[in-house]
């Protein structure tokens, strides 16, 4: 008898010991079709057994993304893949609660199969990992503000005894928030301005931009002619950035350009988070530690799409953000940025 059948008789050993787990469970057939929900699911997602059964995770309910914001329900899910190959797999995922609200787990499929080895379905277990991933950003601001305390050379060597596992020069793939910050018709303005005046009004715009970034936990990567690229280990304090930013120092800035007889100016800013590769980039002569991949690329895409003084976010940002940032968010429009097989989600603010 398989697990189908087994499930069949709720008094059966396999449902008892199911429904006594803390981890969310639940069982599809081959066409994803949601065969069996677990009270742990329940709880964890706020739908119902009878909400559930019969229906696919792409049918409004779940509606899975990735780390990188892509949607999985759609398209070559880990389920699916899972019961094409036979091999198991596990990942960090975004499902969506029935209030809307996305939140992290840690799941992990496996085929299932009949008596005669023919898969007949997968299984997938599922943790809400809300709290380990507070703890990881928590633990790399702790390791952010220790840094600003003590010399370089002392938080190296304690880095170093603490793990052998990453040589100078080594990169490491990480979970970021990336921001993107440029200025509305800087063409215009450096035609409308002398050299000194453009370099001046950049000067004070990345000096604000530096501090209110490192005043929240982030690390600004790099300058790019009149843009800002940063980073961040927690998508809330990129977007708490971007909004003091726009709703603080920057009128603030302008209420003296004014006063100056200063031309005003206009910034876009745009947030994605995701997979990056962090490494040393450079010759041997001239490195810098920086950050690149399809989760960058994206972020300066979406800073691209924003709208002038406005912040526009993906959705794989929007799933990282507690609850106060989160409701402060709308759905604005779905984009196919360049370089993508799926429309992407922004939202702005």
């Amino acid at each position: 008898m398989n697990i189908l059948e087994a499930l069949k008789d709720r008094s059966s050993h396999t449902a008892i010991l199911l429904e006594s787990l803390y981890d969310g469970v639940y069982i599809v057939d081959p066409e994803r079709i949601i065969l069996y929900w677990n009270k742990a699911a329940e709880e964890m997602t706020g739908y119902t057994e009878d909400e559930v059964l019969g229906k696919s995770c792409s049918d409004n309910i779940l509606n899975h993304i990735d780390e990188n914001g892509i949607l999985l329900c759609r398209g070559e899910c880990p389920i699916l893949q899972c019961m094409r190959s036979g091999c198991r797999s596990s990942a960090k995922v975004y499902p969506k609660r029935k209030d809307g609200k996305r939140f992290p787990v840690e799941t992990h499929v496996s085929a299932l199969y009949d008596d005669d080895g023919t898969i007949i379905g997968a299984i997938e277990v599922f943790r809400d990992i809300t709290h380990q991933e507070d703890h990881r950003i928590l633990l790399e601001k702790f390791n952010a503000m220790i840094s600003k305390y003590v010399s370089t050379a002392t938080y190296s060597t304690i880095q170093e005894q603490l793990s052998q596992n990453r040589d100078q020069g080594s990169t490491r793939i990480i979970d970021q928030s990336v921001f993107y910050l440029d200025v509305v018709s800087f063409t215009t303005f450096s035609e409308a301005n002398s050299p000194q005046d453009v370099v001046k009004m950049l000067n004070d715009l990345f000096g604000i931009c530096e501090v209110v970034i490192r005043e929240n936990f982030g690390d600004i990567d790099k300058f790019i002619g009149d843009a800002v690229m940063a980073v961040f280990d927690d998508a809330n304090d990129a977007v708490r950035s971007a909004i003091k930013i726009l709703k603080q120092a920057l009128p603030e800035m302008n209420r003296i350009r004014r006063e100056n007889e200063e031309q005003e100016i206009a910034v876009r800013i745009g947030i994605n988070s995701g997979l990056v590769l962090q490494g040393d980039i450079g010759t041997s002569e001239r490195k810098d530690l920086t950050v690149i991949g399809d989760s960058v690329n994206i972020a300066a895409r979406v800073e691209k799409s924003s709208i002038p003084n406005r912040l526009m976010i993906s959705e794989a940002t929007l799933a990282r953000l507690s609850e106060d940032l989160y409701k402060e968010f709308v759905f604005h429009h779905s984009e196919l940025l360049k370089g993508k097989t799926e429309e992407i989600k922004l939202f702005i603010l």
